[in-house]
């Protein structure tokens, strides 16, 4: 049922934070009054990548959803972002002026939320080293702070005893719940449903709905202040960290179906993994981690009898029952306020003296290879196994296909084609690999003749005419190559260019091939930063008095580049809602869009 894995010397001071990796429940963040953000790898004694830079203790630390990234902040106020995977600083955030004491990323990941001793939350754009808006409304330090699944809204909890609901739309409070009597320390959207949960110092846990805005539920008899709360992946319950125990709770109505005695004592974050309950736990300098097996946990049911006291609690009236709630639209979202201080801000040499200043220094190399590189097969991704904390799958690859236009060619690897030797002979063998051959040498001779044909018009310096001539060609391989040459150099983008080629572009963005996606956001992207407030400015201007031509033909440009990124908003906010390689590039565009 349950297990004490390990225990380890975090820092060489005491720990005065911790967080695990949500997406694995095999990574482990630490902060101490040492200064220094740790990196560990679940179950592992030796760290694997020690962060420096801050200058006060590490109040409280986040990874992002890919757990590629892990966000800083300090007892100083400031926040400092780490890219794990290349080993660097990325930015630091300065603008709180107390302790900084929860994080949270937004869904699309450029976006982080923080909550600070000094009441305030503030917004930020990692991309623009900038605070994009601050929310007021608490009157003590926020202790909790999560994006919903859709990225829509923010939920905070504080010392002051309320949970908010905060609109990133509108750039206000939704609403405000004020059920609790102590600090609430942790608060959690439900994965699916328009349900909020909180856990408090009150040792209660209440459940709150999201379309009612009213309590749909709220226990009893926690050991002590919660600390930690998670939904199950699919929803179906909630799990609540206390004093040395877990719970697990239900809803409509209410009900506790099963508590477990740990000796974590004062538990600061749990993960699942592999359905495995991860906890973590720190004394003083050290960090302890448990598991609880959750097949033996029961998860669903009626009230347990003998086991447990909990009284079964009425729904309020206004409760919905079995109801289920609407599901959240994942995700369009938008933040249009600004910072009423305005702290938006360009990097300063101030910063990058900071930058520097911080550095990530890997102490054990062969565990960062294994989980941080490649890119394409981190193993902190949690096997399909139920031990704890197996081993991670290795994956074989026996071919590939070449990613370009016309047919498909099957590159057969040493692996396949030792596999094949034995059922068939060397002229057998030798004319697999040529099948195909003749077809791709015949398109790539048309294609090189093409290419030639936009090279020569290019030569004379005219960029226009030679996009409109790979245009011409039909062949968006062209196009392709033409772009990357282009986005390399965005000076060379013009209002014009924008006009011919946003068609093509839509047709880029739905390919079946990844590099041309790939190629059609950038561009996309470039387009959006350059042009969007020239378009907007031009559409929404006052008719000009007299005759203008130059003026006229700017808005006609406008108009039409106008009309097609409305059709291109459609075809990004369709590819944010799949699940795939360049899923968080539509998501970031998608939400660029939304901005403008």
């Amino acid at each position: 049922m349950k297990s004490h894995v390990a225990e380890i010397v975090a820092h060489s001071s005491n720990v005065s934070s911790l967080v695990l990796g949500k997406a694995s429940g095999r990574l482990l963040a630490t902060g101490g009054e040492d200064c220094r953000v740790n990196i560990w790898a679940v179950s592992k004694p030796n760290c694997i990548m020690s962060l420096t830079g801050h200058t006060s203790p590490v109040e409280c630390i986040q990874f992002n959803s890919s757990e590629e990234r892990v966000v800083a902040g300090s007892q100083s106020g400031s926040l400092r972002l780490w890219d794990l995977e290349a080993a660097k600083i990325l930015r630091t955030l300065m603008g709180h002026k107390a302790s900084v004491c929860s994080l949270d990323f937004h869904p699309m990941g450029e976006y982080l939320a923080s909550g600070s001793v000094d009441s305030n939350i503030k917004l930020w754009d990692v991309r623009r080293k900038g605070c994009v808006f601050r929310y007021k409304g608490h009157t003590q330090a926020v202790r909790c702070l999560a994006f919903s699944p859709d990225g829509k809204w923010l939920a905070s909890a504080s010392d002051d005893s309320t949970v908010k609901l905060w609109d990133l739309i509108a750039g206000k409070m939704i609403t405000e719940f004020k059920s609790h009597t102590s600090a609430v320390n942790v608060v959690q959207f439900h994965p699916n449903e328009y349900l909020l949960a909180s856990g408090s110092a009150d040792r209660t846990v209440k459940l709150w709905d999201l379309e009612k805005f009213n309590m749909i539920g709220s226990s009893e008899g926690e050991t002590g202040v919660v600390r930690s709360i998670l939904f199950n992946p699919d929803g179906s319950c909630l799990y609540s960290g206390s004093e040395n125990t877990l719970r697990v709770y239900g809803w409509e109505p209410d009900r506790c179906f099963d508590v477990v005695h740990v000796g974590w004592g004062k538990v600061s974050d749990l993960a699942i993994s592999n359905n495995q309950m991860i906890a973590v736990s720190s004394s003083q300098n050290n960090v302890s981690w448990y598991v609880v097996d959750l097949n033996r946990v029961k998860k669903s049911g009626s009230v347990l009898q003998g086991l447990i006291q909990d009284k079964l609690i009425p729904a309020p009236t206004s409760a919905l029952g079995t109801t289920l709630r609407r599901n959240y639209e994942r995700p369009t979202t938008s933040c249009t306020g600004q910072d009423p201080e305005g702290e938006r801000r360009s990097p300063s040499s101030e910063d990058e003296k900071e930058d520097k200043e911080s550095s990530a220094e890997i102490t054990n190399p062969e565990d960062y290879k294994e989980i941080f590189q490649p890119r394409s097969a981190i193993s902190r991704t949690p096997p399909k196994r139920t031990e704890p904390f197996a081993a991670p799958l290795e994956h074989s690859f026996s071919e590939s296909v070449l990613e370009k236009p016309g047919p498909a060619v099957k590159i057969v690897t040493p692996h396949a084609l030792n596999a094949k030797a034995s059922v068939m002979g060397d002229e057998e063998a030798l004319a697999q690999i040529r099948k195909g051959h003749d077809t791709m040498c015949v398109m790539l001779t048309s294609r090189y003749k093409n290419l030639d044909t936009v090279r020569s018009v290019w030569a004379s310096g005219d960029v226009k005419t030679s996009l409109d001539s790979a245009v011409s060609m039909n062949d968006l391989s062209i196009v392709v190559d033409v772009l990357n040459i282009i986005n390399l150099k965005p000076s060379l983008w013009k209002l014009d260019l924008c006009t011919s080629i946003l068609t093509q572009i839509e047709e880029l963005l739905q390919s079946k091939y990844e590099s041309y996606v790939q190629t059609g956001c950038i561009s996309l992207k470039l387009i959006l930063k350059r042009f969007w407030p020239l378009i907007s400015d031009t559409l929404t201007a006052p008719p000009s008095v007299g005759v203008d031509i130059t003026r006229e033909e700017r808005h006609r440009k406008c108009k039409a580049c106008y009309k097609q990124l409305k059709n291109l908003s459609n075809v990004v906010k369709n590819r944010a809602e799949q699940v795939g390689r360049h899923g968080s590039t539509f998501k970031e565009l998608q939400l660029l869009m939304s901005f403008q």
